[in-house]
């Protein structure tokens, strides 16, 4: 399953780019990485047998477990692939969170959204290294 996390904004040459660029080369599942402009620019067509999971801050709050089990859950499922949306700095319009298949939140607290993005890359390399077996993931 392919894992695509569009994202909004220019992240450039930064320490939050690197931090991305580090977690998504662990990754041992295919993973992209599709930058949009803050507004406009379309987003890529969805394939057929794919879920869409939008980041906002009234979305669900899952466990590190709890996330690896819903991406477990889809590929096993045959999903082909899991499309992570991460609005600008206003987030998402109602039209989008109404169309996703989860909303995910990492809590209460405002994130900057390139913030947000590296700590969704790093919780995709902790729940397929959880879904692998790996030691990086440590509970309790």
């Amino acid at each position: 399953m392919l894992l695509h996390i569009v994202a909004r904004g220019k992240i450039a040459r930064s320490p939050e780019a690197e931090l991305v660029d580090r977690y998504i080369k662990r990754i041992a599942w295919p993973t992209k990485l599709t930058e949009l402009p803050d507004s406009g620019g379309a987003v890529p067509a969805l394939t057929g047998n794919s879920v869409t999971i939008v980041l906002d801050e009234r979305g669900e709050t899952l466990s590190s477990t709890a996330f690896a089990k819903k991406l477990e859950s889809w590929r096993d499922n045959g999903k082909r692939e899991a499309r992570f949306l991460i609005g600008a700095a206003d987030g998402h319009g109602q039209d989008i969170r109404a169309s996703s298949d989860l909303l995910l939140s990492f809590g209460p607290a405002t994130w900057p959204h390139l913030m947000v993005r590296a700590m969704l890359a790093e919780q995709l390399f902790r729940a397929t290294s959880i879904l692998a077996n790996h030691p990086y993931h440590r509970e309790g």
